[in-house]
């Protein structure tokens, strides 16, 4: 049994094949590069491994994605499409997810960034209370992600929904499913949270036409992918007021050019796709066992449906 790890990192042996290895003392644990001859290995652990890898590598059984998106795995065009695909489930991302809403939602309904504001000009100024009942949130996709993110929101007594193709929510959370029900969604939200996978049904689901369903001076929060907004659709309607504010984690090219408005943009916060990053023991806690099941024989989880792209 041979695994081949496929990583842009550059301590990429020490970060993970070092660590399966010793997990996994009875298997051959290497790093793949361009210059080796071809391996013919069984599994392949890989995160944006390039095309070559797999128009070389013709006899993988499996892959598993360092990650929970595998947009940019599937659309490799040597990808074999009878190879499965195990994706990360959560390897700590999830809590970082929430901790990242409650940090957008928080500054933008107890007007914390007024406050730095006023720090900044030297003013004492207490400003009038908002009431959470004025800040609805709405959470696209209720996967593992998502679901952390409605939860927290509603342990802080926000009212939260959530929006996906299945419309399975935990308790206290709204459920909304399909898009026939995405109109009456929107329309309750003021704020929207994005957490889905991109798939070609997901792709520009935040775009003029569903932005401007939200409530009023409705607040934007950009978790999912960048191609799941379309960016001059967004700062067309901060120009005109219904949209107040984004916070943005990730974009349709990254890092995002320096001469993209969303710099200057005195509405939008940016962060450099940092909103959940995959621990690296958590990580390698979660993909040593599904090797090891795997190899075993036994079920897996985390197995993604091509048709669905997630």
């Amino acid at each position: 049994m041979k695994i081949l790890v496929v990583t842009t990192s550059v301590d990429a042996q020490q970060q993970w094949v070092e660590p399966l290895a010793k997990a996994l003392p009875d298997v051959e644990v290497m790093l793949w590069h361009r210059d080796m001859p071809v391996q013919n290995a069984d599994i392949a652990v890989v995160w944006s491994p390039p095309d070559e890898f797999f128009a070389r590598e013709r006899k993988l059984r499996v892959a598993f994605n360092l990650g929970a998106g595998v947009d940019g795995l599937l659309k490799l065009p040597s990808l074999p499409a009878e190879l499965p695909i195990i994706r990360l489930e959560d390897a700590g991302m999830a809590v970082q997810m929430a901790e990242y809403a409650v940090w957008a939602v928080t500054r933008a309904s107890r007007q914390f960034d007024d406050y730095v504001a006023q720090q900044r000009e030297g003013i004492w100024h207490p400003l009038p209370e908002l009431r959470r009942t004025q800040w609805p949130i709405g959470v696209l996709g209720t996967g593992i992600m998502g679901t952390k993110v409605a939860q927290t929101l509603a342990a802080l007594d926000y009212p939260v929904a959530g929006w996906s193709r299945s419309g399975k929510v935990p308790a206290g959370v709204e459920s909304f499913a399909g898009l026939e029900q995405l109109p009456a969604f929107l329309a309750r939200t003021r704020v929207l949270i994005n957490t889905l996978p991109l798939t070609p049904d997901t792709r520009d689901i935040m775009r003029r036409e569903t932005l401007q369903q939200l409530l009023p001076q409705a607040y934007i929060v950009n978790m999912g992918r960048g191609d799941h907004l379309v960016e001059d659709d967004l700062l067309a309607l901060l120009d005109t007021g219904h949209v107040q504010g984004a916070t943005l984690d990730v974009f349709r090219q990254e890092p995002l050019p320096a001469e993209h408005p969303f710099w200057a943009h005195r509405g939008v916060t940016i962060t450099p796709h940092v909103a959940a990053l995959s621990l690296q023991q958590e990580t390698v806690a979660q993909v040593t066992d599904k090797l090891a099941r795997f190899i075993n024989g036994e079920p897996l989880t985390g197995v993604i449906a091509r048709e669905r792209g997630y």
